[in-house]
């Protein structure tokens, strides 16, 4: 798990018996493991004190706390905002402080080889597991691994345009996501193509059933009303109908040559109700050419992966998407 997202190591057997005595985190501070524990405490120098699951605690200097802080490339708040949540670790060394024995960690170190051996590898395509750090109005952010963060925009979440990404995801969700591009140690992600093509999703629909929906937007032409995260259908327009509702729709037709489905709005209300789970067609492996629009429709929506990167090489970065 060298290159496991944040907090995933936190409740394992092996955290928990590596973490448990002086002993054993000696055994790791020569093994180089990395391990895991809670950030309880950031002090007015910004060092971390961290609780490992036995009740042993640490410190990780400010130097140490994430890639780039020695450097300035990476600013303190991404040290201060680690408290009350996981954090990755090796062990450096141990000190006498006050009396007592602490251990030295480094999270730096933990991240550097996590983007040697892990984000170095990653090719277009790749589908990766990634946790939900915070969201923003543009893109979700999530760790691909030991607290390295990268961006999903919000307009490569899903086929079905949503207003925010809460609407899709929320903090420490875990996730799938594929790889656009790695530039500079940096990457930049997808979302939506491991969401199913339009076939595959309409494939779970049938004309005359009455389902559940989504209103995601209004215009004067009609309602769209998302049925699952990669497809939407469009419905008359009704009176008092408003973006974020809940509805019952009444399949009226699907269309697959048009990509469209063309629905009846019996009812739209506000509701609670959570978000069901998302549905993942594609889990692992590597991308080549993703085709959203089925084979006969005349309007191609793809996502080509290879040419992505070909393109990307010679500065001449191209996409297909949506």
């Amino acid at each position: 798990m060298d290159h496991a997202p944040e907090g995933l190591r936190l409740d394992t057997e092996q955290n928990k018996l590596r973490t448990a005595t002086f002993a054993a985190l000696a055994e790791c501070l020569r093994t180089g493991e990395i391990l895991e524990g809670r950030a309880v405490v950031c002090d007015a120098d910004r060092n971390l004190t961290v609780e490992m699951p036995s009740g042993l605690r640490g410190i990780i200097p400010r130097e140490e706390g994430a890639l780039g802080i020695d450097t300035g490339k990476t600013r303190d708040v991404a040290i201060v905002s680690r408290v009350s949540k996981p954090v990755c670790f090796v062990v450096t060394g141990f000190e006498r402080l006050r009396g007592q024995a602490v251990p030295l960690l480094s999270r730096r170190i933990a991240q550097e080889r996590c983007q040697r051996e892990w984000v170095a590898s990653l090719v277009s395509g790749q589908v990766i597991p990634a946790v939900v750090t915070h969201l923003e109005a543009f893109g979700a952010f999530v760790d691909i691994g030991c607290g390295i963060a990268s961006l999903i925009p919000i307009d490569m979440i899903s086929v079905s345009r949503i207003a925010h990404p809460r609407e899709r995801f929320s903090a420490g969700q875990r996730i799938f996501a594929a790889v656009r591009r790695v530039e500079e140690g940096r990457v930049y992600l997808t979302h939506k193509e491991l969401l199913g093509t339009w076939e595959e999703n309409a494939a779970r629909f049938a004309a005359g059933e009455t389902v559940a929906g989504i209103v995601r937007s209004v215009e004067h032409y009609g309602i769209f009303v998302e049925l699952a995260p990669n497809l939407a259908g469009l419905a008359e327009p009704r009176e008092g109908v408003r973006a974020g509702q809940h509805a019952s729709v009444y399949i009226k037709s699907i269309l697959p040559q048009k990509m469209k489905i063309k629905l009846m709005i019996v009812d739209a209300f506000c509701s609670d109700l959570p978000a069901p789970p998302l549905r993942y067609f594609i889990r692992e492996g590597v991308i080549g050419r993703w085709r959203y629009s089925p084979a006969d429709c005349p309007r191609i929506l793809e996502t080509d992966f290879r040419e992505f990167e070909i393109f990307f090489e010679k500065g001449l970065a191209k996409e297909r998407l949506f």
